[in-house]
């Protein structure tokens, strides 16, 4: 049976803290390994980027922490819900990742989950360095200035 691309609902699941608490540096396209109940979930819009972070290990990079939830209408089959899955990158993207994930201060995290055009997950993830606290404060003066911009224009 083919899916109508209009029914299709479009698929967007950010990590909202990791720009945050994150200066993103670099940004990277990945595919994931995924079991056939956990692309359904994330079909459903039911999985979740909150406390995950990616490692690399043995010159694969996986993804840890992150939520699918469980497919409804799966059996015995069905997925575990946390568990790490293997992020699909060409062996030069890993090796920029490696290097540059290493040095002091940076870690790879990953910042959204989307089903492209042909029907595929992917996950975005970034290099990153963690913020201060002022850098923190100094976006959310960003963030509530740009608020009050876009009420002024909208009256």
């Amino acid at each position: 049976m083919a899916r109508n691309n209009a029914a299709r609902k479009e698929i967007n699941i950010k990590n909202k803290r990791a720009t945050f608490d994150y200066a993103i540096t670099d940004t990277y396209t990945a595919g994931i390994v995924l079991t056939g109940t956990e692309i359904k979930s994330i079909r459903e819009g039911k999985a979740s980027l909150a406390d995950t972070f990616c490692y690399i290990e043995n010159g694969e990079v996986w993804v840890k922490n992150m939520y699918v939830a469980e497919y409804f209408y799966g059996s015995y089959n069905n997925h575990t819900a946390r568990r790490d899955r293997k992020l699909l990158l060409q062996k030069k993207e890993i090796a920029k990742l490696g290097k540059n994930g290493k040095e002091a201060g940076f870690t790879v995290v990953p910042l959204r989950l989307f089903i492209n055009e042909r029907g595929l997950a992917k996950l975005v993830i970034g290099v990153a360095r963690g913020k201060k606290e002022y850098d923190k404060r100094q976006s959310i003066k960003e963030r509530d200035s740009k608020r009050e911009l876009a009420r002024a224009m909208q009256k």
